[in-house]
């Protein structure tokens, strides 16, 4: 990495596009880190805050899926917490058995829905008072959406970023 990614150059596209291709650049992004590592370092907890990388890019998936998904399309979700082991000291859990080719599996799988859903609809298109947003007065546009889970994407590559580094494993873009 160290530089030889690059972020989406233009032109892109109308906005839906330009979100599309950022979504696509902070996941590959957040995978490659983790592919930088070696195995064992996937499970380990570099920061106070306890998470691994294995666990923030499973996080990312399930934030993904809680937006897009449950979120916007109101689409109910077995476990739209996925992600959480319900105890505080630790909110994101990645059971043993689950390695990282499953969690960039899972990632991809709602990379395809999210790609659909922005394909579909148009900014400012409005969630479903169904799912997440079941009885709110005002659901968010998908611009709102969009933002929000780029803000979450660009803030957790930096979060990962810090691990990947103190790990021994490339960082940058």
């Amino acid at each position: 990495m160290n530089g030889a990614r690059q972020e989406p150059e233009g032109p892109l596209g109308a906005e839906l596009a330009h979100v599309a291709a950022y979504l696509d650049f902070y996941r590959s992004t957040l995978a490659e880190k983790c592919r930088s590592l070696p195995v064992a370092e996937l499970r380990v907890a570099r920061v106070p805050s306890g998470w691994t990388p294995l666990e923030l890019l499973d996080h990312v998936a399930h934030m993904e899926q809680r937006w897009f998904v449950w979120g916007f399309l109101g689409e109910p979700l077995t476990d739209p917490w996925g992600d959480s082991s319900g105890a505080p000291e630790r909110p994101w859990h990645v059971p043993a058995d689950r390695d990282l080719d499953q969690v960039v599996a899972f990632l991809e799988e709602q990379a395809a829905r999210t790609h659909a859903v922005l394909a579909r609809h148009g900014p400012e298109d409005v969630a479903a008072r169904t799912g997440r947003f079941a009885g709110e007065p005002q659901p968010p546009t998908l611009r709102w959406t969009c933002f929000h889970v780029l803000q979450e994407y660009a803030r957790h590559a930096g979060h990962l970023d810090v691990a990947v580094e103190l790990a021994g494993g490339h960082t940058g873009e």
